[in-house]
């Protein structure tokens, strides 16, 4: 029997991957209107902040009721 996850704690780490990705989207404003920035850092957290929008995607669509079952 396939265990199905708990949709509370889905929803609960939806929270918390928004709100990093929410600080993040921050962070690289700020440091994308500085003068001297460190690029790197900067490549690094956009990097993090599309894969954190990826798990929110995955986790999103593990809310929504199969329609074929």
């Amino acid at each position: 029997m396939l265990m199905l996850p708990d949709p509370a704690c889905i929803a609960q780490k939806l929270v918390e991957l928004r709100v990093e990705h929410r600080d993040l989207d921050e962070m690289i404003q700020r440091l994308g209107g500085q003068h001297s920035v460190d690029e790197l850092a900067l490549k690094r957290m956009k990097k993090r902040k599309l894969r954190l929008k990826d798990m929110i995607a995955a986790l999103e669509s593990k809310l929504i009721p199969d329609l074929d079952a």
